[in-house]
């Protein structure tokens, strides 16, 4: 079979493993992170560029991508049927399965996760850091600029509501997907939580969903397939994204 495969480039090291295992013949595009972070009307916008550039002749497009913030949400399929993980975001497909993380992320509240991916694509990119979220509201500035731009009375303020975002986690979870090249990303997540005075873990990850998703294996319970002529939407339900057929043309 013949698949067209996009993907957030957080995921690269996997679905390049993945599609390199795989019987079917794949064409793949990575896009950048910081599509993540930007509001959900314009990811979608840009998913949607992205899905009516393909041209038919494939019999799936696969989407590496969770819902994100609802950045899916609406994304519709033109001639050929999309298959989507369901995942509310990226952690997911690096635990295996939606059930994994949720137990994980309760019993470890205040976690933040890192990976390969998270460490060397984690940053957006110049042309897409303008439309982010956390830039739009100053999360990235420093104090300097925040007093530059606020005066020395309320930059501090603002610095410490905005900018420190991180301020609720405790925790950084390194989690080992199997494809690192060595140990240094492992360390660099242990350096990062020392300087923050922060607990330490690792844990295996799973390469389950990224390897059902490049060999064609889509069980109902990890991934949605979406027909042509429908859209996806979010369910808001433990099913996380449903199929719907686009409304009649008037």
């Amino acid at each position: 079979m013949k698949f067209c495969l996009i993907s957030c480039d957080i995921f690269f090291r996997e679905m390049e493993a993945a599609v390199k295992r795989s019987p079917h013949r794949i064409e793949v595009s990575f896009l950048p992170k910081g599509l993540h972070d930007m509001k959900s009307a314009e990811m979608l916008s840009r998913m949607q560029t992205q899905i009516d550039a393909i041209a038919p002749g494939f019999d799936a497009v696969l989407l590496g991508y969770g819902l994100c913030n609802n950045g899916l949400s609406g994304l519709v399929a033109r001639h050929t049927k999309l298959v989507v993980p369901r995942a509310h975001d990226c952690i997911t497909l690096f635990f295996g399965s939606k059930e994994r993380y949720a137990e994980y992320f309760f019993s470890h509240p205040g976690t933040y996760f890192k990976t390969t991916g998270w460490i060397e694509r984690g940053e957006a990119g110049e042309e897409l850091k303008q439309f982010t979220i956390p830039h739009q509201m100053g999360m990235d500035k420093t104090l300097d600029e925040f007093i530059a731009e606020y005066g020395e009375d309320n930059g501090p303020f603002l610095f410490e509501t905005l900018g420190q975002h991180t301020r609720n986690y405790g925790q950084l979870t390194f989690i080992e997907m199997g494809v690192e090249p060595d140990g240094s990303f492992e360390q660099r997540t242990r350096d990062d939580a020392a300087a923050r005075g922060w607990e330490f873990e690792k844990v295996r990850g799973d390469m389950s969903l990224f390897e059902s998703l490049a060999n064609g294996n889509w069980p109902e319970k990890d991934f949605l397939i979406v027909p042509p002529g429908h859209r996806l939407v979010a369910s808001h339900d433990d099913a996380i994204i449903r199929a719907e057929p686009l409304p009649a043309a008037s």
